[in-house]
């Protein structure tokens, strides 16, 4: 299934759902963040993904971590809050999602890196080796919001 991100764009279709995500900033020992680039856009981003009934948003991140990457991974902190109505994304069966999304600090504890259905290239990134990284501006928000250690952001 492919996926087309609108931000604020005011041609972007209406959204129909509403659907609470996690994302994870993961971050190794020497400081490099952990990126996917996803099979739906050819983007570079964190991973993540909708939260399933019966899981807390601390388990969606780390379930999703270790699907999209192969890492197992303990949360630590929290980026921020991501709610904007004027973000959306269009899916090609229809779904128009409005963003609902947390994205979480984690430090891996284990697992291989691979890619994966969603992914099909994961790898670890210098945070200065991010900037030129092809990547919704969303994503890069919200590794902006985590270089700039500022705490928790809501947007």
């Amino acid at each position: 299934m492919t996926r087309r991100d609108y931000e604020d764009d005011p041609g972007a279709p209406e959204a129909n759902s509403l659907v609470p995500a996690a994302s994870a900033v993961v971050v190794d020992d020497e400081g490099r963040v952990l990126l996917q680039r996803r099979t739906d856009n050819g983007m570079w981003a964190l991973p993540g993904g909708k939260m399933e009934l019966g899981e807390s948003i601390g388990d969606c991140a780390i379930r999703e971590t270790l699907e999209e990457t192969g890492m197992t991974v303990e949360v630590t902190g929290i980026v921020g809050t991501y709610t904007n109505p004027g973000h959306v994304f269009a899916y090609d069966d229809g779904e128009v999602r409005q963003e609902f999304s947390v994205c979480l600090l984690a430090r891996p504890t284990g697992g291989t890196l691979r890619a994966s259905d969603e992914s099909f290239e994961v790898a670890w990134f210098a945070p200065d080796a991010i900037d030129d990284l092809p990547m919704v501006p969303s994503i890069r928000k919200r590794i902006e919001d985590w270089r700039s250690g500022q705490g928790p952001v809501v947007r």
